[in-house]
């Protein structure tokens, strides 16, 4: 078990450090928990056909229930963010992740519409906060020279959960296991595959940059700080890249299998090739590992997120099974690459007082965004060669990122984070 006392008494001296297995202890811990966030946040949009089809849900209904999760998860990163600054990191990963764990497994015995929705607001609160938190938390117990590669590493083991879940619904759900739906087994096995990772985290040592400003008794910014001077540039840059990436991100993943019913396939089918574009999300993370510090991470945001456009576009417009395939795997090779620089990104631009706090804050506008999102993106799939439409709208929201990047992005890259 890792304690406390391994780091607490010199914090600091962490950033000086080789890597050591400490080191890969943590990254283990919170790429675990990462793995069944990420295994929540696709699963909504891998059953969402499924749900339609066995609940007879209106297109409204649909994107309530979307939309539901979305809402808790602004309001977790939002609220557990700001927390992990006054009460510290460690605490905080213990509560959001037993939030998600409990509300999941209650989410698969609902009765009706309205207790679904219900649940998946509630477990968004814990979901919302885990990204945040560990970012943050990452950002604080590895060194400098190596932080890219090892948040890279542990986005890999989280990523991993993408295709389990394609994977895993497309065995589920034409199956109804002890009388049980398949999409309601999806949540049992995310909801106790989370209890396990509460038990495990239980001896992660806390932040020794957090220690250390707890240590030296430096008084605690409020929230309003970073919307004042020096951080409101930052937290403006950072709220609008947060708001416009979701579109591609978590466009892809929330509407592919509505995407390709629209193109005519059946619910089953669409699932299976969703399970192989899924793929692209760990080998897009693994490819991420050794270019995150060979690379500025501004520019390999800018980059990424470009190629997310293309790729995009391509599946939108794609009629045949070969060029969906290929389009959609690209486009999820390169979203990873995208995401593991952009969960780097975020939190070395700003400094231990405010981090939790502004990662928090601008990462919950991405909520926000992605719980309007069905309503904004649904009704153009209904329209004539709507899933071209929807792409089209999506590419236009990547480059617009992608220039804001390129005009106010500050450099981060393997610099300590009080020289950021």
């Amino acid at each position: 078990m890792i304690t406390t006392s391994d780091v607490g008494r010199d914090g600091l001296r962490l950033d000086e450090l080789p890597v050591r297995p400490i080191h890969r202890k943590l990254v283990a811990l919170v790429g675990a928990g990462l793995f069944f966030d990420l295994y929540e946040l696709f699963l909504a949009g891998t059953i969402t056909g499924v749900l339609k089809q066995q609940m007879h849900l209106s297109t409204f209904q649909l994107s309530g229930i979307l939309a539901s999760a979305f809402a808790g998860q602004f309001l977790g990163a939002l609220v557990i963010g700001r927390l992990s600054d006054v009460f510290g990191r460690r605490r905080m990963f213990m509560v959001n992740i037993a939030l998600y764990s409990g509300f999941t497994l209650l989410g698969a015995f609902s009765p009706n519409i309205a207790f679904l929705m219900a649940t998946r607001f509630l477990a968004g609160l814990g979901i919302g906060a885990e990204m945040t938190v560990s970012d943050t938390y990452l950002s604080e117990v590895v060194p400098p020279q190596v932080r890219g590669r090892m948040i890279a590493i542990a986005y890999t083991i989280g990523f991993c959960a993408v295709p389990t879940v394609g994977f895993l619904a497309k065995w589920l759900v034409p199956l109804r296991p002890l009388g049980f739906e398949g999409w309601r087994w999806l949540f049992v096995i995310g909801g106790l595959g989370a209890a396990v990772v509460v038990f495990a985290r239980r001896g992660m040592p806390e932040s020794p940059h957090w220690l250390a400003r707890q240590r030296g008794k430096a008084e605690g910014l409020p929230f309003s700080a970073i919307v004042r001077r020096p951080y409101r540039g930052r937290t403006s840059l950072f709220s609008a890249v947060m708001i416009l990436q979701v579109f591609g991100y978590y466009g892809f993943g929330t509407l592919a299998v509505l995407v390709l019913d629209r193109k005519g396939f059946e619910v089953v089918t669409s699932l299976s090739y969703l399970a192989v574009t899924y793929l692209g999300y760990p080998l897009g993370s693994l490819l991420a590992i050794p270019v995150m510090e060979r690379f500025e991470r501004k520019y390999l945001v800018m980059a990424t997120a470009t190629l997310m456009a293309v790729f995009g576009l391509t599946f939108g417009f794609a009629t045949s099974v070969p060029l969906i395939l290929l389009s959609g795997g690209l486009f999820t090779l390169a979203s990873n690459v995208f995401s593991d620089a952009i969960h780097a990104y975020l939190p070395e631009s700003f400094p231990t007082a405010v981090r939790g706090t502004a990662s928090g804050a601008t990462y919950s506008l991405s909520k926000v965004s992605t719980a309007l999102l069905p309503f904004l993106l649904l009704p153009l799939l209904d329209r004539p060669n709507g899933p071209g439409l929807v792409f089209s709208v999506i590419t236009v929201a990547l480059l617009t990122m992608v220039t804001l990047v390129a005009i106010w992005g500050p450099i981060t890259g393997r610099r300590a984070l009080a020289e950021v």
